[in-house]
């Protein structure tokens, strides 16, 4: 079985101006195609670092993919790079050179010169057509290793991928149309480490594997298997999917696209039911997020600029439940104390209040997603129990 390592070039992303999106759809490519991905690295517009990085990956993988770094200006280092890699010269390709004038032709624009640049490869590299952009990509094989340089453009990218890379590979490497199925289990209200003592052994499985993700208030539970098919897939994770599910079924509340509040939409829609949300401190973010799935008909909120107490705030949610005439009405406080965020989260409906008080000592910016993950489990659980009833 083949494994790969991505390398995404460019200073830009070292300093957060812009988000790596590339590595997330070449990861799919690649995870559907059954080669395992096990590192990926992000390296600034040099030459050495970039040619350390790739030599590195080379060690320990049989593809290595770059991103970025073929354009035509000074900082695009990725050809200098990869010849460096493999102690070759970089050679002009005239028929390079010729794409590059169609592409600005098409484009109704004159290439200047520092373009030429970009018909520039290592000599033992061969180019890979670039029907969409005027930067040629390339790849290198040597032995049983391979590189593949792509720009960095998403739109340039994705083409390439779709059009050459992923055939190339399986070609190449002799895959036999397998694929690496992902399955995720949303939980809510329960720590990772609580999950990791409740499904532990699970964890320790190889395939179908098991592993856990952490998000504010919230933990995933991935299952991913390995197979010939999809069905095939499905059918190994199919025993592994329900035993995490009878064990965790109180703190589960959706799976793979689910969220805690499309789930909680849907649940309100289906019971005929609506929702008031009064929020301090949160910037309205869980009203926000609900209004993505109901309508005012539904939804209402407001977000209050004011220091109440808990038993103001209560009296507040009666109110508003009494002028919205809402069946439930949640209301959220985030405060900060000291070093902390208090969280208090209170829940009216049918005329009586369940409170909920925790602090959070995270991150300060992961602060609202807890609360609307805490807070929205409350609602989730109560529509829960009066399905139930």
């Amino acid at each position: 079985m083949a494994v790969a390592e991505i390398v995404t070039i460019g200073t830009e992303l070292l300093l957060g101006e812009i988000q790596d999106t590339n590595s997330r759809y070449i990861a799919r490519a690649l995870r559907d195609i059954g080669i395992d991905l096990y590192r990926l690295t992000t390296v600034g517009d040099n030459a050495k670092r970039i040619s350390a990085t790739i030599q590195e990956a080379l060690m320990r993988a049989d593809v290595v993919i770059t991103t970025g770094g073929l354009g035509p200006t000074v900082d695009d280092a990725t050809r200098q790079a990869v010849a460096d890699t493999f102690y070759v010269n970089l050679v002009y390709r005239e028929e390079l050179w010729k794409q590059v004038l169609e592409r600005f032709k098409l484009y109704g624009r004159t290439p200047t010169e520092n373009n030429k640049r970009q018909a520039f490869l290592p000599e033992n590299a061969f180019s890979i057509r670039n029907d969409v952009g005027t930067a040629p990509a390339f790849a290198v094989e040597l032995g049983t290793k391979t590189v593949i340089s792509l720009p960095g453009v998403p739109r340039e990218m994705e083409h390439i991928m779709n059009t050459f890379v992923v055939e190339y590979l399986k070609e190449r490497y002799q895959l036999e149309d397998e694929i690496i199925l992902p399955w995720v289990i949303h939980t809510v209200s329960l720590g990772e480490s609580s999950i990791d003592e409740i499904i532990g052994e699970m964890e320790t499985l190889t395939n179908p594997s098991v592993g856990l993700l952490a998000h504010p208030g919230q933990t995933d539970v991935r299952v991913t298997a390995k197979a010939r098919s999809t069905e095939e897939a499905r059918r190994m994770m199919e025993p592994v999917l329900q035993e995490i599910r009878e064990k965790l079924a109180d703190y589960i509340f959706g799976e793979n696209e689910d969220t805690i509040q499309s789930v909680v939409a849907a649940e309100l829609l289906a019971q005929n039911m609506t929702l008031c949300v009064l929020e301090v401190g949160t910037d309205a973010l869980i009203y926000e997020a609900m209004s993505q799935h109901l309508t005012s008909e539904f939804l209402s909120g407001q977000l209050l600029d004011v220091d109440v107490t808990h038993d103001t705030f209560k009296v507040l949610m009666q109110e508003y439940r009494d002028k919205k005439q809402a069946d439930f009405v949640l209301g959220v406080m985030l405060t900060p104390v000291e070093e902390h965020q208090e969280l208090y989260v209170a829940l009216l409906h049918s005329g009586t209040i369940q409170e909920y008080q925790r602090f959070y000592s995270g991150p300060p910016g992961d602060a609202g997603r807890w609360a609307l993950n805490v807070g929205l489990d409350q609602v989730r659980t109560r529509l829960k129990h009066l399905k139930g009833t």
